[in-house]
C-alpha cells in the first residue's frame, strides 16, 4: 500500500522545514507540528512556516510533544501513515545550563509520540538521533555497529535514550522504527547557533569568531539537501527483523525487532580551519579569530560510516562543502540584508 500522509514534528525547525518543503513538492499530505520554542529567533521559524503555508497540502498545528493530552487528542482526531520526529531541544552547550528542557522535550515528548504512534498503528516512525551519541568513541569512522554507551553531554544522552526507547516499542508492539544519526547539518535556513551561521554573521559584521580547541577540530559537515534525500528514502524503507541478529553478539545497529539505525553524513570530515577558510573565501573577507579551549561536552572529531545507508537505499551525500557554503551565504545575505 503506498504512503499518502505524514506527520513531521519540529516542522518550523531547520531540518523539519526542509523536509516538509520536499514532501509537499512530492505530493504528500503533510501535517507539521512545532511548539515554536524561543531557543532561537522565533521570527526565523515563522518565516519558514510562511514558506510552507503556500502549499495547499500542508497543515500546521502548534503544539508541544511534552503535552500528553494534546498529543493524544491530535492523534485521536487524525491518523498518519508515517511519522518523522525532528522535534527536539538541540544544542550540546545549551544542555550544560538548561538540562530540564532536554528531559521535557527529548524524553517526555518522545515517549508521548511513541505511545501515540503505537496506538494509531503508524506504519513507520523515523526519528532524528545525532552523531553526538558516539561521545567518547575515537574509532573512525563512526559506525552504527559500534557501542555508544559513553555520551559526553546530556543532549547526547537524550538522543541515545531515544534510540533505546524506540527499540523497546519496536520490540513490544512491532512498531517499525528507524533512527537517523545526523552529522553536522548546514545550509540555507540553518540554525543561528550553528557554526556556519555564527561565523558568517560575525565576519560580515567585522566581529571575531570563536574557534574552539584552538582549531584542532574535524566535522563531517553534511549539506541539508543531502540529509533530506536520505530521510525521504529511509521513510519508504520500513525496517524488518534482522534474521541474522544474535543475542550472544548483539549488533547495536539492527535487531530481531523491526528497528534500524543509520548514519547520514558526508563521509568526509573537514578540519575546522579549512571550514573557516572556505567561509572566508566565499565571503571574500578574512575572519578575526579568537582561539579558545575545547568546550565541555564537545568532541574533537566526527566521521560517518554510511555503508548501511548506501546498502539500504543506494544513497551517498554528494554536495561539496564549497557549494553548500556558497548556497548558505547567498540565502543569508538575501534573508538578512536583502542582497
Amino acid at each position: 500500500m503506498p504512503f499518502k500522509s505524514v506527520l513531521v514534528t519540529g516542522a518550523a525547525g531547520f531540518i523539519g522545514f526542509h523536509l516538509c518543503d520536499r514532501l509537499c513538492r512530492d505530493g504528500w499530505d503533510v501535517a507539521g507540528i512545532d511548539n515554536l520554542s524561543p531557543y532561537y529567533d522565533v521570527a526565523l521559524k515563522e518565516a519558514r512556516l510562511a514558506n510552507l503555508r503556500r502549499f495547499k497540502n500542508f497543515t500546521f498545528i502548534k503544539t508541544d510533544l511534552s503535552d500528553r493530552e494534546e498529543m493524544e487528542r491530535l492523534f485521536k482526531n487524525r491518523g498518519w501513515d508515517l511519522v518523522v520526529n525532528l522535534a527536539a531541544q538541540a544544542g550540546v552547550r545549551y544542555s550544560l545550563t538548561n538540562p530540564h528542557v532536554y528531559a521535557d522535550s527529548n524524553l517526555v515528548g518522545f515517549l508521548n509520540l511513541l505511545e501515540c504512534c503505537r496506538r494509531s498503528n503508524v506504519r513507520h516512525l523515523v526519528f532524528a538521533s545525532s552523531s553526538s551519541v558516539y561521545g567518547a568513541n575515537t574509532k573512525m569512522p563512526f559506525s552504527v555497529h559500534d557501542n555508544v554507551d559513553h555520551p559526553l553531554s546530556l543532549y547526547a544522552a537524550t538522543k541515545k535514550a531515544n534510540e533505546l526507547m524506540a527499540h523497546t516499542y519496536s520490540h513490544l508492539y512491532a512498531l517499525p522504527c528507524t533512527g537517523l544519526r545526523f552529522f553536522t547539518v548546514y545550509g540555507p535556513w540553518g540554525r543561528p547557533d550553528m557554526a556556519l551561521f555564527l561565523f558568517t554573521r560575525a565576519i560580515l559584521e567585522g566581529k571575531p569568531i570563536q574557534v574552539f580547541n584552538h582549531g584542532r577540530m574535524q566535522r563531517d559537515f553534511t549539506y541539508i539537501d543531502d540529509i533530506i534525500e536520505g530521510v525521504v528514502r529511509i521513510m519508504k524503507a520500513i525496517p524488518v527483523a534482522d534474521p541474522n541478529w544474535s543475542a550472544k553478539t548483539p549488533d547495536p545497529g539492527s535487531s530481531r525487532a523491526p528497528y534500524r539505525i543509520y548514519n547520514i553524513g558526508n563521509n568526509q570530515p573537514v578540519s575546522l580551519m579549512d571550514f573557516i577558510g572556505a567561509v572566508e573565501k566565499a565571503l571574500g573577507k578574512k575572519a578575526e579569530k579568537e582561539f579558545l579551549d575545547m568546550q565541555p561536552g564537545d568532541v574533537p572529531a566526527t566521521y560517518a560510516d554510511i555503508d548501511d545507508l548506501m546498502k539500504t537505499v543506494g544513497f551517498k551525500p554528494q554536495t561539496s562543502l564549497e557549494t553548500g557554503i556558497r548556497r548558505f551565504i547567498s540565502w543569508y545575505k538575501g534573508f538578512y540584508t536583502g542582497f
